[in-house]
């Protein structure tokens, strides 16, 4: 149930347009690399793990990665999407968000910082985040 919960939310945001896309960098400021390589079966792709730590009143804009994301929920929070009502984000969920395919567009609202642990499979010298607006 917690996985189905994650994935609808994950598609929710897929769906709806965040403000404020076109004020963020290329990268997350809430976001901290923890380590960056080269995938040994192509040259051409790196993995890069990271912790995001969001919290409350903060968004992730909608983007999308050229690659896969992966992720898994470290502390769980309340996040609502534009013109819906909130949902919570469980601990010990995963996320995943295919080649290209827009996600995020949510404010976290719950009182506990989000913390995600993510680890993206990407091609390098592309930007991580192609933000939406």
């Amino acid at each position: 149930m917690r996985h189905h919960r994650a994935v609808v939310i994950m598609a929710g945001c897929a769906l709806i347009a965040a403000a404020g896309a076109e004020t963020v960098g290329t990268d997350l400021p809430h976001r901290q690399e923890l380590r960056r390589a080269e995938l040994s079966i192509s040259q051409d792709m790196e993995v890069i793990t990271s912790i995001s730590e969001i919290r409350k009143g903060e968004a992730v804009p909608r983007h999308y990665h050229h690659g896969i994301e992966t992720g898994y929920v470290l502390q769980g929070t309340m996040v609502q999407l534009p013109g819906q009502a909130p949902t919570m984000m469980q601990t010990g969920s995963s996320v995943m968000s295919l080649r290209d395919v827009v996600h995020a567009g949510f404010t976290v609202v719950g009182d506990q910082p989000l913390r995600l642990l993510t680890v993206h499979v990407v091609d390098k010298n592309k930007p991580l985040y192609e933000w939406v607006k």
